[in-house]
C-alpha cells in the first residue's frame, strides 16, 4: 500500500531528476544564448546521465525499502517524460535533430502527451494501465539515445560514430514509442468509448 513519505529518499530522487532539467538546458545557454559548444555538451550529459541513474535507483529503492508513496508514482512518470522532451526541443533547437529525424522526436513527444491524457482520463474511472516491459526498454532506449544526442559532435571527436548512432537510436525508440502507444490507446479504448 503507497504511502505518502514526500521526503523518502526514493522521493528526492526523483525531485532531483525533476531539478536536472532546467539544469541541462542552462547548459546550452551559459554564454546568454544557445551555444552547443564541447564545454556546454559534456555538462549536459553529465547532468542528463546522473538524472537517469536516478530512474533506476528512485523505484528501486522505493520497493526494496517499502517506500512507495502516490506522490511518487505520479512524479516518477512526469519527471522521465520532462527530462527527455526538454532534451529533444533542446536538440532540435541546436540543430542535433533536423529534417527527417525530426519525425523521430515528434513521435516520442505526441506518443507521451496522448498516454499522459489517456492515464489521466482513465485514473478518473479507477482503471490502471501498469507500465508494460517493452515500454520500460522504450524509456531506457530513448535515454540512451538522447545521452548520445547530447554529446553529439564533442562525442564524435573521440568516437565518430556518437551522433549517427544517437539518430539510429532515437528512430529505434520512436518506433517501440509507437507501437507501446498504440499498445496503451488499445487497452483504455474499451474504458474511453460508450
Amino acid at each position: 500500500m503507497p504511502r505518502n513519505n514526500a521526503y523518502s529518499l526514493p522521493n528526492i530522487l526523483t525531485y532531483a531528476r525533476i531539478i536536472a532539467v532546467p539544469l541541462v538546458v542552462l547548459c546550452f545557454f551559459l554564454e546568454g544564448r544557445l551555444q552547443s559548444s564541447d564545454a556546454a555538451r559534456w555538462s549536459a550529459l553529465a547532468i542528463f546521465l546522473i538524472a537517469s541513474i536516478t530512474d533506476f535507483f528512485d523505484g528501486y529503492l522505493a520497493r526494496i525499502w517499502q517506500q512507495t508513496s502516490t506522490i511518487g508514482r505520479m512524479l516518477d512518470p512526469i519527471a522521465d517524460k520532462l527530462l527527455v522532451s526538454a532534451c529533444l526541443l533542446l536538440l532540435a533547437a541546436d540543430g542535433t535533430i533536423a529534417g527527417w529525424t525530426l519525425w523521430a522526436a515528434i513521435i516520442i513527444l505526441c506518443r507521451e502527451i496522448l498516454v499522459s491524457g489517456l492515464r489521466e482520463y482513465l485514473a478518473e474511472l479507477k482503471v490502471s494501465v501498469p507500465v508494460s516491459r517493452l515500454a520500460k526498454w522504450k524509456t531506457t532506449i530513448q535515454m540512451i539515445a538522447v545521452a548520445f544526442l547530447l554529446a553529439g559532435p564533442a562525442g564524435d571527436e573521440i568516437i565518430p560514430i556518437i551522433t549517427i548512432s544517437g539518430i539510429i537510436l532515437l528512430w529505434i525508440a520512436a518506433l517501440i514509442t509507437l507501437y507501446t502507444g498504440w499498445d496503451y490507446f488499445r487497452a483504455g479504448l474499451k474504458h474511453v468509448v460508450d
